[in-house]
């Protein structure tokens, strides 16, 4: 059975984009557009991945998968020669080869898995991606028979008034028959004064081989491709829209998808309510019937069933369900908050376990912490992680009560079924079913601030 095999070219440096990256990295949904390529094509169904690397490609490479092949194109010599490169992992056989452009972060799997399966239907030995465009300026044209058989591309330099008015376009990725892509590439010869090769000179050549050319035309959403800060913008509001109604259609409820950025791995459960301004990023998964408030932002993060997240910081962190968060709650790495949790307005948690049924309120720092089953932690409390040298650890067992303002200085260890007085700073582990309470004793002096105030006025 044939194979597929996907080029991914990734050698620009994009001079339009006035950046010391590479284009391909600038990301799209907080994702590097090239992961967009490379990840629609493995969902196509694509065995194989060849990235053509070239202007900074360690930079490239270092962000791929480690399955994935690369290649170095020394001298930038036409999207041929960049082919050319990959030819060591092409054979003269009929696995199927799709090219892609790593600027090209919208191509859609199924639009590739069909241009594929055209292919092989059709016979062809290569077949073009194409669009309709209103305004085709810039593009080459397609030109093409009454039965859909494509005769050239003409650049747009070289078309006369009528082929201008052409509004298919080529969208510079290409399904091959892999022996026929092998064979016109030992036959493209240099087409100007710098010694470039071009890609479509291969249309002409499969052809003169007595085999069929064809196209498969989808949307201009999947040909549109990044050469500029401002296309950068506009692929990413075209990618959001895309991706916004993608979750709504799985069942997302948003109040405002204009003004909500979730990244291109978010997933989201049925009913779940998401707010305006509501900002994800990198792997986030979010529950059935939960409320993601305004200007909460969640990266790498796990939010559970029924759970409600107001105007809140979450960052690679696991709260389960029938939890709510904030509002104006920081939960840092590390942290993994337990089911009917509160964790309430302006408390800081990082790396601490919080189990089922815990309580912090309000004002609370929690910090390299183990914090049990239905704890509450009262206004203030401060676990005092950092010596200045090393993080210690806090643990406080199940049932306790901490009251405001206490510091538990790490490391120590508070029972289970404990009663802190507010006010107080521990020091000392404290065994379970224990009273604490650390602090000064109140002194009243009776009278003394108007003997004070008398003396100020003499």
């Amino acid at each position: 059975m044939e194979k597929t095999k996907t080029i991914i070219l990734a050698a620009g440096q994009g001079t339009r984009m006035r950046s010391q990256r590479p284009k391909v990295l600038h990301p799209i949904a907080g994702k590097p557009m090239i992961l967009h390529v490379l990840d629609n094509s493995k969902k196509a169904g694509s065995d194989e991945t060849i990235v053509v690397i070239g202007y900074k490609g360690e930079l490239v490479q270092a962000i791929l998968p480690p399955s994935t092949k690369t290649v170095l194109q020394t001298e930038q010599l036409g999207t041929g020669h960049a082919v050319m490169c990959a030819l060591p992992h092409l054979e003269r056989n009929d696995d199927m080869v799709l090219i892609l452009m790593g600027d090209a972060p919208l191509i859609r799997p199924e639009v590739l898995s069909k241009m594929v399966q055209h292919h092989q239907e059709q016979g062809n030995g290569v077949t073009v991606l194409t669009a309709e465009i209103e305004n085709p300026k810039g593009y080459g044209r397609m030109v093409t028979t009454t039965e859909g058989d494509l005769l050239k591309i003409v650049e747009e330099k070289d078309a006369t008034e009528k082929e201008k008015a052409i509004a298919e376009v080529n969208g510079g990725m290409y399904c091959f028959t892999s022996k026929y892509l092998v064979e016109a590439l030992s036959k493209i010869v240099p087409q100007n004064a710098q010694g470039e090769y071009y890609l479509t000179d291969t249309i002409e050549i499969i052809r003169s081989l007595g085999q069929r050319v064809g196209v498969f035309k989808t949307d201009a959403y999947d040909i549109t491709a990044v050469n500029s800060k401002k296309q950068l913008a506009e692929v990413e509001k075209a990618f959001r829209q895309f991706n916004n109604c993608r979750l709504m259609d799985q069942g997302a409820i948003m109040i405002d998808p204009d003004t909500t950025y979730l990244s291109a791995d978010t997933t989201i459960g049925r009913d779940t309510v998401i707010y305006p301004g509501v900002l994800t990023e990198g792997v986030v998964s979010i529950g059935e019937d939960c409320v993601i408030g305004q200007n909460s932002r969640i990266v790498d993060s796990s939010i559970g069933d029924r759970t409600q997240v107001d105007a809140s910081t979450i960052l690679e962190s696991v709260v389960a369900e029938d939890t709510t968060v904030g509002p104006y709650a920081y939960i840092r790495p590390g942290s993994k908050i337990g089911k009917n949790v509160k964790i309430g307005d302006f408390v800081e948690v990082k790396n601490a376990v919080i189990k089922d049924g815990a309580k912090a309120s309000h004002l609370t720092y929690i910090g390299d912490a183990e914090v049990g089953e239905n704890v509450n932690l009262g206004c203030g409390t401060v676990f005092v992680n950092y010596d200045g040298f090393d993080k210690n650890k806090v643990v406080v067992g199940k049932n306790t009560f901490i009251g405001c303002n206490t510091n538990l200085i790490a490391p120590v260890e508070v029972g289970e079924n404990v009663y802190v007085a507010a006010g107080s700073t521990i020091t000392e582990n404290i065994p379970s079913r224990a009273f604490a309470i650390a602090r000064q004793k109140q002194v009243v002096k009776e009278n003394y601030q108007i003997r004070n105030k008398k003396k100020g006025e003499n």
